[in-house]
């Protein structure tokens, strides 16, 4: 078993359900919605938790820019991801386009590749957390 990190190391959040396959999310007091799409079952008035996974990913390039004080106006990231066709139930590839500003320098551009192909989504991905699931009686 893995030792428990310390009280400040941990993050929560509650995840309650709405309706269907609706879930509400409280993260720090900021509410999200998820949903499934309606041929999954779902009544799809929000992103799935999978679509909101993969676009996490797409935060770290802004961060980059924003830390080296460079101009984001411009910026996009588009995320496309493919499930497993076979068991079990995963995301099998997740591609990532950057769109950079258009005034970023050829080396900048190799910078914010790097980094996020090192973001901590990424770094988490590569090197998998342990995951405790337990039933509260």
């Amino acid at each position: 078993m893995r030792q428990q990190p310390a009280e400040a190391d941990q993050h929560r959040l509650a995840v309650t359900h709405v309706h269907g396959d609706a879930y509400e999310v409280d993260i720090r007091g900021h509410w999200i919605l998820v949903d499934q799409p309606l041929e999954a079952g779902g009544t799809d008035t929000a992103p799935t938790p999978t679509e909101l996974f993969t676009a996490s990913l797409a935060f770290y390039a802004g961060r980059y820019l924003h830390r080296h004080g460079l101009p984001r106006r411009g910026l996009r990231v588009r995320t496309e991801f493919t499930m497993a066709s076979d068991s079990p139930a995963r995301v099998d590839n997740v591609r990532l386009v950057i769109v950079p500003p258009p005034e970023l320098s050829a080396a900048r551009h190799a910078a914010l590749l790097a980094v996020a192909r090192h973001c901590t989504i990424h770094n988490t991905l590569r090197s998998a957390p342990g995951i405790d699931i337990e039933l509260e009686p």
